[in-house]
């Protein structure tokens, strides 16, 4: 079932904060950031290298790799400590979602270049001594310096890697995979020595030594000033408790923020952005959790809107009232400020509780008169959320609202380019702003390419971390 809701008169659009350049800041930062990790790298080769004489035997070759695998292992550990660092100038412009690929993408990289530096160097140590495999594995960890805390450590990442896989991830609840990925940072801790004690690299090059403890120092330093410290700051600043929480559906609450100075915190937020929320109450304050807000930032509250998906995010609509609230962000590129100018038509393509962040960008994104459309897709008329706020905004800025309700076996795949089309003749004109589970958002995402969307206009930010 489609159903309509549009303007019966023109309205002034709420113009927020002025667009930034923010699609030009990206564009820039994105090759900027990954060459630069690529020429440390490259450093890291040439460290090798520099500290290899000659390399003219099997053993020889085997093991030089194996040195050459841990040294970019070793190199991967801070880098992808880095990337979740969530420094603000890179968050904000290249997207949390983005920072996250990366960084799964580099954690994989590293478990390979983990496994193949153990490997080879066994196998390259046992050819020189003349050793079989088992005992000079056992020579390594027990009689090389620090190697037994590398051991346990390595263990501890390779761990870490098999939950993080995407088969496992799907069977863990947020808040277990966090726990454990935890564990990461006791495996780099453990490990750190080991390279300095083992790699001939740091042994014999003093400035090697002293650049490799400022890479590891520098990036524990970045995580602990913008993910403890500013954190902490910024919860004493404030002093965020729960006012409400307020149904909004089956198995769907809005939670209600309150504080000092919120007109601060408002200022430096943007519609579509999100915050990791910890609440001081049993159960939920070690797991970070992240929540969009589901209506612009003001000075009075701020306002997130959770759909009950596992036990963090039910436990939320027993919150009571007075309840303290740690709040680390705003987090996110999913802004107003992707749009290319400041002007053009915008459609918001909303699944689930996809909505809620979108919510917040139909009542502030700038756009005039009949240039903003909103499409919510929804399996039944209960899961529509926000309704009489969405017909109320829609009439207010002269905006075009549709309801996409029914079942796939009822109605079949709405998101497809020629329903889409049928909504909006246009289409290809619009910067789309996308947000939904998993599979809806590859569907319409191909369904918008289709219909001609040149994929720079298409923006979409996952929030499954």
């Amino acid at each position: 079932m489609t159903s309509t809701v549009g303007a019966r008169h023109s309205a002034d659009a709420r113009r927020g904060s002025p667009a930034s350049r923010r699609g030009d800041r990206a564009a820039l930062l994105a090759p900027a950031l990954l060459t630069a990790i690529g020429l440390g790298a490259a450093v890291v080769v040439f460290l090798w290298w520099n500290n290899t004489a000659s390399v003219v035997s099997t053993a020889a070759w085997i093991t030089n790799a194996g040195r050459l695998c841990g040294l970019l292992a070793g190199y991967a550990a801070p880098v992808l400590v880095v990337l979740m660092a969530r420094i603000p100038l890179i968050d904000r412009t290249l997207g949390s979602d983005r920072l996250a690929r990366w960084h799964a993408m580099g954690g994989r990289y590293m478990v390979g270049l983990v496994l193949s530096h153990v490997l080879l160097i066994i196998w390259g140590y046992a050819l020189t001594d003349h050793n079989g495999l088992v005992h000079q594995t056992a020579q390594l960890v027990f009689h090389y310096p620090d190697m037994l805390k590398a051991t346990i450590g390595t263990l501890l990442l390779l761990g870490v890697g098999a939950v993080s896989a995407r088969a496992a991830r799907r069977r863990l609840s947020y808040e277990t995979w966090y726990y454990l990925h935890l564990a990461t940072y006791v495996a780099i801790f453990l490990t750190f020595f080991h390279q300095l004690a083992n790699g001939a690299e740091f042994v014999l090059e003093a400035k090697a030594r002293i650049a490799w403890y400022g890479l590891y120092v520098g990036s524990a330093a970045l995580i602990l000033w913008f993910r403890f410290a500013v954190p902490t700051m910024l919860a004493f600043r404030h002093r965020l408790r729960v006012a409400e929480v307020r149904p909004e559906g089956p198995g769907v609450h809005s939670v209600f923020i309150t504080g000092r100075f919120l007109n601060e915190l408002a200022g430096a937020t943007r519609s579509g952005q999100f915050f990791r929320w910890r609440f001081l109450q049993r159960g939920l304050l070690l797991a970070g959790n992240p929540y969009s807000l589901s209506a612009p930032p003001n000075a009075d509250y701020l306002r997130i809107t959770v759909k009950d998906l596992g036990g963090h995010s039910a436990a939320l609509a027993r919150l009571r009232p007075g309840t303290r609230v740690f709040a680390e962000g705003p987090y996110g590129a999913f802004t107003a400020d992707r749009r290319p100018g400041r002007r053009g038509k915008v459609l918001l393509l909303a699944a689930g509780v996809g909505i809620t962040p979108l919510r917040a960008l139909f009542e502030s994104i700038p756009a005039r008169n009949g240039e903003l459309t909103l499409v919510y897709r929804a399996s039944s008329e209960d899961d529509l959320i926000f309704r009489a706020e969405l017909e109320s905004i829609a009439e207010a800025r002269g905006a075009r609202l549709y309801y996409l309700v029914g079942s796939r076996s009822r109605i079949g795949e709405p998101l497809q380019a020629r329903s889409l089309l049928g909504i909006l003749p246009d289409l290809r004109e619009h910067t789309v702003f996308l947000c939904g589970p998993d599979g809806m958002t590859r569907t319409a995402h191909e369904a918008l390419e289709t219909a001609g969307v040149p994929r720079n206009r298409i923006h979409h930010e996952s929030f499954e971390f």
